[in-house]
């Protein structure tokens, strides 16, 4: 019989949040990978890849990959909040584009929880390939959380 290494429930949720993201088509695609996370807060990056660019000629990184890094980073952050795996949505998300990132930068996304209701998740974020000082974009968007419905004893 094969022992399983013990790991921490931080390191158990860093495995789940890796195998999800490599899991999802597109994020495996863009080759979207973990990198942190705090109780209210994820990060993930975006190594540079040829697949990325809108413009090759000029090296520019299709605004839809840098998206869908900054929608997941916050639904991630959503999901660190909440401290478990529910369903969640993205109701709306608003990107603020302020720069291109380097040519071959890897892009990181941040996205933090900062007050959850019921229903819904509120946050905000920014991406940056190395200096979080110095966006390239800001983030801020709500979600939809759906919770088990409660029974009456």
């Amino acid at each position: 019989m094969t022992e399983r290494p013990v790991l921490t429930p931080e390191q158990r949720q860093q495995r789940f949040v890796q195998r999800f993201l490599g899991a999802v088509p597109h994020l495996a695609a863009l080759g979207i990978a973990y990198r942190t996370h705090g109780p209210d807060w994820a990060e993930l990056e975006m190594p540079f890849a040829d697949q990325q660019l809108a413009d090759p000629d000029y090296g520019i990184i299709a605004s839809g990959a840098i998206f869908t890094l900054m929608d997941s980073a916050a639904g991630f952050s959503v999901h660190m909040a909440l401290g478990e795996f529910l369903p969640i949505a993205t109701i709306d998300l608003r990107i603020d584009y302020l720069r291109g990132p380097a040519p071959g930068a890897t892009v990181v996304g941040r996205g933090s929880c900062y007050r959850m209701t019921r229903q819904i998740a509120f946050v905000r974020g920014y991406a940056h390939d190395g200096d979080p000082d110095r966006p390239i974009a800001n983030m801020a968007g709500t979600f939809i959380v759906t919770r088990p419905p409660v029974v009456a004893a």
